[in-house]
């Protein structure tokens, strides 16, 4: 009952939003970045924050959730109400970094660090280079989910499949929070998108995904490798276009659209089979670390198939 509240709370608000950001031309415009060509509502991310910052503090008053953890989680807000004035004002990159900074120095302090990187072969135990890596990791899931957010349904359909996954592999009632939240969204972004997310949403999603990998990471230091796997399909696709652009000679600040949603799109596939394939591939992943039990040979099977689709991808549309 819990969820389906808090679903019609994230569908009811994101349909509001939309009527409002209509009313007052709060549209997100096309540019040269845009996968769309309509002039559509922003904002919508909106309505995902307040569903989710809702179930955490009906969780935390009914001792649903692990306390540090929750801790961790409503630093968020602070990212959610500075990216929420980033959509209306378009702030500084200077100021944005401070703030998702000091919320990732909060959100570690919170969960304690991260205690160890198991290697496999060795483990790091060095507090000075395990927080540097998650400081590192938070700030850049943070950018680079803001990055991968561009066409219909892409990362809602990610993160509904990163909570259907936590729930099967954790069971933790958080989960079906995270996918009450964004599936109300989802509905009127899937497809034909009526509103998209915008950066207070993606940066929180972002964020979220982050101290969930650090936060398991602590419990059983495999699961890092575990969650890093299944946000395989936005961080792989992502540092390695960003990696391509910095060979090319590119600044990296400007906008772009080299991304691998982007290219299959320029290559005359819809928004709706991008998601789709995209979650087919989520399936595939989720599929590894279920049944290869070895974690390390899991990220390496998985590293494999996701090198296979950028390879794809890249003879669908060339990366220039």
């Amino acid at each position: 009952m819990t969820y389906l509240i808090l679903f019609i709370l994230s569908f009811t608000l994101t349909y509001l939003i939309k009527n409002y950001a209509i009313k007052k031309s709060l549209v997100a415009q096309v540019n040269e970045r845009s996968s769309h060509t309509v002039p559509t509502p922003h904002g919508g991310g909106i309505a995902i924050a307040i569903t989710w910052f809702v179930g955490l503090c009906y969780l935390y008053i009914t001792d649903g959730i692990n306390t540090s953890l929750f801790y961790a989680f409503s630093a968020g807000i602070l990212i959610s109400v500075v990216s929420f004035f980033d959509d209306l004002y378009e702030l500084s990159p200077k100021i944005r970094l401070i703030v998702q900074s000091s919320v990732a120095i909060t959100g570690l302090i919170a969960i304690g660090g991260l205690q160890s990187i198991d290697l496999g072969l060795f483990a790091i135990e060095n507090q000075f280079i395990t927080n540097l890596f998650a400081f590192l990791l938070i700030v850049w899931y943070i950018n680079l989910t803001n990055f991968i957010d561009g066409i219909n349904g892409y990362v809602g359909s990610m993160f509904v499949f990163l909570g259907v996954a936590g729930l099967i592999l954790v069971g933790d009632v958080y989960f079906g929070v995270l996918i009450a939240s964004v599936l109300g969204f989802l509905y009127w972004n899937w497809n034909k998108a009526k509103i998209f997310m915008g950066d207070v949403g993606s940066t929180l999603l972002g964020y979220n995904i982050a101290i969930i990998t650090l936060y398991y990471a602590n419990e059983q230091s495999t699961n890092l490798w575990l969650w890093i796997i299944l946000f395989g399909l936005f961080w792989l696709d992502a540092t390695v276009t960003l990696i391509r652009r910095k060979l090319n000679g590119e600044k990296l600040s400007q906008a772009h659209k080299k991304h691998a949603y982007q290219r299959l799109t320029q290559a005359g596939w819809s928004h709706y089979k991008v998601t789709n394939y995209s979650i087919a591939l989520n399936i595939v992943l989720f599929s590894i670390v279920y049944f290869v039990h070895n974690i390390f040979l899991a990220f390496f099977i998985a590293i494999i198939v996701l090198s296979l689709s950028i390879k794809y991808v890249d003879n669908k549309k060339r990366f220039e």
